[in-house]
């Protein structure tokens, strides 16, 4: 018989899939503010249409921006790292995914300088983030046209001298009434699409509110643009940079995967006890096989969504090719995420058609995985 005595050390032959002491307890605390500051009040946030007063300043205790914006301007200069990006918006998104997105914008537009920038907008832009006050920076990618693809842009940025004028319109842009600065991305003639960092007060902004069926406390507005005049200076990279719009996309995509998990696993975690609790002809409705099935099928589906999208950041954070990864894994969540939704509001019944109860908020929410672009950018 062959010696099959491994030759190299066990631990080499095993891949790890605990968390960092870093990350351990930061979810510890992601978690504890979500179940204490969003949870509760996310139907009221719904109902109002925006957030309640002085929760964005709450959020800024997490730190998720400050922690990757340099020390020289005030942050603590920890390395960008997907994982843990995906880790902490899937446990926002517990408590409410319209808060979640909202409270993320600063460390989207973080993310998206560090990751594209130039080194003039670094030192320009990220210090506006360590001031202890909640900035909202959004980024406009979205269009509103029917079957839009974010790879297809329709705004228009034209080069004229030392500047460039931006028209167009874009749509679902989050927080954008507050937004400073707003990312505008452009279709640049003979250069492909461009980001363009617009600045709050801006001469040709008009800003106009959405009433959507989800996200309705994310006061998504659109945004008209008419003869946007910006610097050179204000192209994503600098005057000779140049947008990887394809990774932009991607990280976000991962982002709203990262959401759709974090709504799927509130819902679980809600019909379990319920369906558990409840009973009918003299016993619990998860003695019938079609409930416990159904609830089977649920925890399976979010298991193989966890998945994916925890590799689709680590290739992210490895710096591998993580494009065929996203397109699969927001197929897989765009799909499983809404079904969670669905079979939630139909193991309540009755009561899963009425706002007694969070389901049907969530199923409205999940909606909006397989539409939405740009809104979280890892």
């Amino acid at each position: 018989m062959a010696d099959t005595t491994p030759t190299e050390p066990m631990s080499d032959l095993l891949f790890d899939l605990s968390l960092t002491e870093e990350q351990r307890i930061a979810r510890e605390s992601v978690r504890r503010f979500a179940q204490a500051e969003m949870a509760p009040v996310s139907r009221s946030a719904d109902e109002a249409a925006e957030a309640p007063s002085g929760f964005y300043d709450k959020s800024l205790e997490l730190g998720l921006a400050l922690t990757v914006v340099p020390e020289s301007l005030g942050g603590a200069g920890m390395p960008r790292s997907p994982i843990s990006n995906v880790l902490n918006t899937e446990d926002l998104a517990t408590g409410d995914m319209s808060l979640a997105i909202g409270a993320l914008t600063p460390l989207s537009f973080v993310n998206l300088i560090l990751d594209q920038g130039s080194e003039d907008q670094i030192e320009s832009y990220l210090g506006r983030f360590t001031t202890g006050e909640f900035k909202s920076a959004s980024i406009a990618l979205m269009e509103p046209r029917a079957a839009f693809d974010p790879m297809r842009i329709e705004t228009t940025a034209e080069k004229q001298g030392n500047s460039y004028v931006i028209n167009g319109a874009k749509t679902m842009v989050p927080l954008a009434g507050n937004a400073d600065p707003l990312l505008v991305i452009a279709e640049l003639a003979g250069e492909g699409p461009q980001g363009f960092i617009v600045d709050r007060g801006t001469d040709g902004i008009t800003l106009k509110d959405e009433e959507h069926m989800g996200l309705r406390a994310l006061e998504l507005n659109r945004v008209e643009i008419s003869g946007v005049k910006v610097p050179a200076s204000a192209r994503l990279g600098g005057a000779d940079g140049h947008l990887d719009l394809q990774r932009l996309v991607d990280l976000g995509r991962l982002g709203l995967c990262a959401l759709a998990v974090g709504v799927c696993q509130a819902t679980l975690d809600y019909v379990i006890p319920y369906c558990n609790e409840r009973v009918a002809f003299d016993e619990p409705i998860t003695n019938r096989q079609s409930v416990a099935f159904m609830i089977g099928n649920m925890a399976t589906e979010l298991e193989a969504m966890h998945l994916m999208v925890y590799r689709g950041a680590s290739m992210a954070e490895q710096g591998l090719d993580f494009h065929k990864q996203t397109y699969l894994t927001r197929i897989q969540c765009a799909k499983y995420s809404m079904l969670s939704g669905t079979n939630g509001v139909q193991l309540l019944g009755g009561h899963g058609f009425t706002r007694e109860h969070p389901v049907e908020l969530w199923y409205r929410n999940l909606r909006a995985v397989g539409i939405a672009e740009g809104l979280v950018i890892l």
